[in-house]
């Protein structure tokens, strides 16, 4: 079976190339056409030798992923429905702002850590993606945007491995991932622009420190053990202590000076007074140093399965207070993409009843071809 070259960071398709007979800067040449330009035709690159690319059509493929779905905001918002094969689809939502482009990225084909908040959750968990799943939607998106918004620059400026799955619970494929993210080579983005968020699998927090810094955002949601092992279950292995210290070691390898911890705003449930107080408590005066931090709290995006509902505005500003006047830097998100169910906590797409996802899929798949055959291939949009 050919090699998708998706799959590859840099140093894995100089391997390739080496056992094709060829030299590394061949292997950095193809990697420029795949990522800086978004070709999927070795005819189209015109800088490789005949020869090589003789050798590429018989032995790789560059193969993107299905699109079946897109859905755009009132607020500019992009949701993404792509088809993973097997009955499985993953989403991606990319988020414009004046000063940047954000690329919110999925990890695995639902997620097995089951947040009581979390929509994507309740969906369950079926597979890891591949390392070329995970850079397939940020090679989709950009090449798409840049078409679709008409610019020759580069529109993404910041990646959030913030959708579907627990990132460090699919550590293999996520690295070589955010290889080609950082890559100069690739899409040269920032280790500080690039982003992990996990619900704490804190012997992964500790490696990718090792392996791969880049900016962690860690899934808090709840200042005591005993709220946080009801909402999310993870904290039962590896509890509020133990993460702790793990975001603390990681801080000696991090691009930036602070953690960012996420806090999900639930009505009557983590957003009362005492809470905020036990929340500086247990983030200023951890370990007797406490952690260094910014605390980012988001309001709940409510689904029928939670049985939970929003904190009020006013509730959220009174808990964000607390949190400021003890010198805690604190922001409350504004939520994007409401309207396409893009917002944090509501990707589950269309793989809500499994036992209808494959012929709903099919259904979607058939209706793209028709009309966008570009966007179907996962080619630029013409």
């Amino acid at each position: 079976m050919t090699a998708n070259l998706l799959d590859f960071d840099l140093e894995g398709l100089a391997a390739f190339c080496e056992r094709l007979g060829e030299k590394r800067f061949r292997a950095t040449q193809l990697f420029r056409w795949i990522h800086q330009r978004g070709a999927r035709d070795f005819d189209q690159m015109s800088d490789l030798a005949k020869s090589l690319r003789e050798k590429l059509k018989t032995s790789a493929r560059i193969e993107g992923l299905s699109v079946l779905t897109q859905h755009e905001s009132t607020d500019g918002t992009i949701k993404w429905l792509f088809d993973v094969g097997n009955g499985d689809a993953v989403e991606a939502v990319f988020i414009p702002e004046d000063d940047r482009g954000t690329l919110c990225v999925s990890s695995q084909a639902g997620c097995a850590v089951g947040c009581r908040f979390c929509s994507t959750g309740h969906q369950g968990f079926s597979r890891n993606l591949t390392t070329g799943e995970i850079v397939a939607q940020l090679w989709f998106a950009e090449h798409f945007l840049r078409g679709h918004l008409k610019k020759d620059e580069r529109v993404i400026s910041n990646v959030v491995m913030m959708g579907m799955g627990e990132p460090l619970q699919n550590y293999s494929a996520l690295v070589p991932a955010l290889r080609v993210m950082l890559d100069d080579h690739g899409y040269g983005l920032s280790r500080r622009r690039v982003t992990v968020s996990t619900s704490g699998v804190v012997p992964m927090i500790d490696r990718l420190g090792e392996d791969c810094p880049v900016a962690l955002a860690v899934s808090l949601h709840a200042p005591n053990d005993e709220l946080r092992d009801n909402l999310v279950p993870l904290n039962r292995k590896y509890p509020l202590a133990e993460l702790l210290d793990a975001c603390n070691r990681y801080l000696a390898h991090a691009p930036r000076d602070f953690i960012t911890f996420e806090y999900c705003m639930l009505d009557g449930v983590n957003d009362q007074p005492e809470h905020a107080r036990q929340l500086v408590e247990l983030v200023r005066h951890h370990a007797g140093n406490g952690v260094s931090c910014k605390l980012n709290l988001i309001p709940f995006n409510p689904f029928p399965q939670s049985g939970l509902t929003r904190s009020p505005h006013k509730q959220v500003l009174s808990f964000a207070k607390i949190l400021s006047d003890a010198g805690i830097v604190t922001t409350v998100r504004k939520t994007r993409g409401d309207d396409i169910d893009a917002a944090c906590g509501q990707l589950a797409g269309d793989v809500k009843d499994r036992t209808r996802v494959g012929e709903r899929i099919a259904q979607q798949r058939t209706v793209m071809l028709k009309q966008v055959p570009a966007l179907a291939t996962g080619a630029k949009e013409t």
